[in-house]
This record gives C-alpha cells, structure tokens and sequence, in this order.
C-alpha cells in the first residue's frame, strides 16, 4: 500500500485583515500573511533591529513600531519614503551603506498580529513592539517633516513625535554604529589572540 504526503496546508485567514480595515481604517493586501499597504496612512522606516532598538532608546515616542525577524519597521508619516535619500545627502549620511531603507506609495510591509490576540506568534513572523491603538487617528503620532521654522514641539509633526529629520539622523546614527559592532565583533572572535 502507497503512502500519500498530504499537501500542505494553507494558513487560514485569521480576520487580521478585517481587524486592520474595520479598526484602524488601514488598506490591507491579501496574505498570507496579510499585508499593509503603505503609502496611503503611512510609510515605514526600515532598519537593523538592533539599530532600531538603539533609536527608540534614544528618541521615545515614534508611533506604532513593528519587528520582523531581524528588522525592526517604524511607521512614518505618508510621503517620508520619498524624503529619505534626499535626507540622508543633506544629513551627510549619502553614499555610506547603512540598511536603512524605506517603503512608501505602492509597499507594503507584513501585517503583525493584532495587539492582545491570543494567537501565539510564529518564529520570525512579525510582532507590534509599539502597537497602533485602535480609535485613534495615527497620522498625528507618526515623525513627519517639520515646517521650516518649527520643531516638533511646535506642531512640526503634532503629538508627541520626533520630527522626521530628527528620527533619520538618529536612525542613520544608530545604523552605522551598529554595523562597526557586529564588524568588529566577528573580527574580534575570528582573529586570534596575538603577543610579543
């Protein structure tokens, strides 16, 4: 008698994505997993996790924060991903290979779990670390370009946000400095130990 595999099985929808459309009012792409559409309410910055990490250290408040895996997404105000190479030129950060990226008007960025649901998180699927909260507009919360002349504190990028350029800088900041760490560090345990 022939043993059949059977085929595998297809992630079920979940009903994140109704959660995202009826809670939130985000566009949702068909999954799975269920994706984010970017560009419409916001764009996301993407870098390192352990870079990203190091940011929220040193700004606070940045709005909804999502991981996945090894990279860390800070939702940004819609338009930003456009703003980021000229940026990144005019902060001085141009041409260096940092990892920090961003995805805008046609993206979309995998949909984490919906904060407090009891489906346990796979292994590298992605989570909220800064949930967004439901009835609440999140325009206001995400880093946006300031006004010349106005800081954040002034209704650069309303809430409590950092304004984007300020959250660029630290995230290019943090970027690089982690990429000296793990350089140095798998130099450092690859090469041995040497005396005169």
């Amino acid at each position: 008698m022939a043993f059949t595999v059977p085929l595998p099985r297809v992630a079920l929808e979940d009903g994140s994505a109704q959660w995202y459309e009826s809670e939130l009012d985000w566009a949702t792409a068909a999954g799975p997993p269920v994706q984010l559409v970017t560009g419409l309410r916001f764009d996301v910055l993407e870098l390192p996790a352990d870079a990203g990490a190091a940011v929220l250290r040193r700004i606070g408040p940045t709005g909804p924060v999502a991981l996945r895996g090894t990279r860390m997404g800070l939702l940004v105000a819609a338009g930003s991903a456009d703003e980021l190479p000229g940026l990144l030129d005019w902060l001085e950060w141009g041409g260096i290979a940092l990892g920090l990226t961003a995805v805008g008007a046609g993206g979309r960025m995998t949909a984490p779990a919906p904060p407090r649901w009891p489906r346990a998180a796979a292994q590298g699927a992605a989570v909220w670390l800064r949930p967004p909260e439901p009835g609440r507009e999140v325009e206001p919360t995400l880093p946006a370009l300031a006004p010349f002349g106005h800081g954040a504190d002034s209704g650069g990028s309303g809430g409590d946000a950092p304004d984007l350029v300020r959250l660029v800088d630290a995230a290019a900041t943090e970027c690089h400095r982690a990429r000296l760490l793990r350089r140095n560090t798998l130099r450092t345990n690859a090469q041995p130990l040497a005396f005169s």
